[in-house]
C-alpha cells in the first residue's frame, strides 16, 4: 500500500516520463527510497542534472500522494500500480509500461483480448463506415477495442464497438477527466460505461501535442494488434504501428483508393508487410482464432427483405458517395419512389445519407477494398 502511494507521487511528478522514471526507482531501490532522496543523490540520475534535480524536489515537496489519492477517489478517478492484480497485462509486456495509469470506467481481464483501430482524424466517408464497421464486427465477437477518442478513425471505432454493446478502451493524451475533442463528451460518457478512458496524464492535465505520440505506445501496448484505417504517411496512426512492432504485436491495415493521399500510410504499412484486412476475418486470422470464433453471416441486407426500388438502388451503391441526383437517374425510378426507398434503406440500416444528400451503403456485403470510379 506504501508503494502505491509512492509509485501515485512520482507519476504524478513524472507523467509521461515512464523510461526515467523506471531508472529513477531502479536506482535507488525502491519508489518511498526516491521519494526520501536528497538533490544531490538526485542530481546522478541520467537526465537529470542539477537544475531538473533542484525543480524535481521542490515539485515533490509540494505534493501529497494521500492527498491526491484522496482527491481521486472524490473525483471517481481510479489509478492502478504495475504491480497490482488489475494492471493490464498487455501493457506489462511493453518495453516502458507507465508505473500508474489513472482511469474512469473499468478495466477487466477480458480486455487483453484488445485490438486497436486508428487512423486520420480527417477521413472520407470510406474510411468512417469502415472503421465503425470493423469495430462493430469485432466487438460481436468479444473483442475489447482500443483506440484514442480523437476525431476522425478512432471515434468512428469506438462508436462502433458501442453500437454493437461491446467494450472500448480509449487511451487519452490528456487526464482522464478531461473530455478533448470537446464535441465528444457524450462519447467519452459511453465509454466509461461500457470500458473505459486510460491515462498516464493526472487528472486536469490538458492536452498538448507531444503528450499525444507518447499515449500511442500504450494504445498499441493495451492491444494484440493495431489496425491502420486511412492514414497520411507521417500521421499519429503510424507511430502507433511502429509501437506495435517495436512491442512484437501484429500490424494490419485497411487498403483504400490509391488516389486517395490517406491511403498512403496503409499501403505503406502493406507493402511493409502488414497484413492486408478486408474483414473481422482477416483480423481473427491473423490473430490465429478464426477457427474459435467462426464469422456468421449476418448480414444485415441478408436479413431484411427489400422492394424492388430498395434492391435496385442498393445495387447501385458503395462506400463511394453518390448524389441523390445520380442515383435517380441511373435507377430510372421516380424522383418521389427514389426518395422514399432510399429512407427505408437508411431506416433498415443499409444506407447512410451524407450532407449535400449523397449516399453510401452500409451493409457488409460490401468489398472494403473497393476503389473509388474514376
Amino acid at each position: 500500500m506504501e508503494d502505491r502511494l509512492y509509485w501515485l507521487g512520482w507519476q504524478y511528478l513524472m507523467p509521461g516520463a515512464g523510461k526515467r522514471l523506471w531508472s529513477l526507482v531502479e536506482h535507488f531501490g525502491s519508489p518511498r527510497a526516491a521519494w526520501e532522496a536528497g538533490i544531490k543523490d538526485l542530481s546522478v540520475i541520467s537526465g537529470l542534472g542539477g537544475d531538473r534535480a533542484t525543480g524535481l524536489a521542490e515539485r515533490r515537496s509540494r505534493l501529497d500522494p494521500q492527498q491526491e489519492a484522496g482527491k481521486l477517489d472524490s473525483m471517481g478517478v481510479s489509478y492502478v500500480c504495475h504491480s497490482d492484480p488489475a494492471y493490464p497485462e498487455n501493457l506489462l509486456g511493453i518495453y516502458d509500461p507507465p508505473p500508474v495509469i489513472f482511469y474512469k470506467g473499468q478495466l477487466k481481464a477480458t480486455d487483453k483480448l484488445s485490438v486497436a483501430i486508428v487512423g486520420t482524424r480527417k477521413p472520407s466517408p470510406y474510411g468512417l463506415v469502415v472503421a465503425e464497421k470493423l469495430a462493430k464486427d469485432l466487438t460481436a465477437l468479444g473483442i475489447t477495442i482500443t483506440s484514442g477518442m480523437a476525431r476522425g478513425i478512432d471515434s468512428a471505432a469506438h462508436r462502433g464497438a458501442l453500437a454493437e454493446g461491446g467494450r472500448t478502451i480509449a487511451v487519452l493524451g490528456c487526464g482522464p477527466d478531461v473530455v478533448y475533442p470537446k464535441e465528444n463528451k457524450q462519447l467519452m460518457e459511453a465509454i466509461i460505461d461500457n470500458g473505459a478512458v486510460v491515462s498516464e496524464f493526472p487528472p486536469g492535465t490538458q492536452p498538448e501535442a507531444w503528450r499525444f505520440p507518447v499515449r500511442n505506445r500504450i494504445i498499441s501496448g493495451l492491444s494484440q494488434a493495431t489496425l491502420v484505417v486511412e492514414a497520411a504517411e507521417r500521421s499519429g496512426a503510424l507511430i502507433t504501428a511502429d509501437f506495435a512492432l517495436e512491442q512484437g504485436r501484429d500490424v494490419m491495415a485497411v487498403p483504400g483508393n490509391v488516389v486517395n493521399p490517406l491511403s498512403r500510410g496503409p499501403h505503406r504499412l502493406i507493402k511493409q508487410g502488414a497484413r492486408l484486412i478486408e474483414g473481422a476475418g482477416d483480423v481473427l486470422d491473423e490473430l490465429g482464432m478464426e477457427k474459435l470464433f467462426p464469422i456468421q453471416d449476418n448480414t444485415s441486407a441478408g436479413k431484411m427483405k427489400m422492394s424492388c426500388e430498395e434492391e435496385t438502388l442498393y445495387g447501385l451503391l458503395s462506400l463511394d458517395p453518390v448524389s441523390l441526383d445520380e442515383l435517380i437517374t441511373r435507377s430510372n425510378l421516380l424522383p418521389q419512389k427514389a426518395m422514399a426507398a432510399l429512407m427505408y434503406l437508411e431506416i433498415k440500416g443499409l444506407t447512410r445519407q451524407l450532407p449535400g444528400k449523397f449516399y453510401i451503403r452500409t451493409g457488409r456485403d460490401f468489398v472494403l477494398n473497393s476503389f473509388s470510379r474514376g
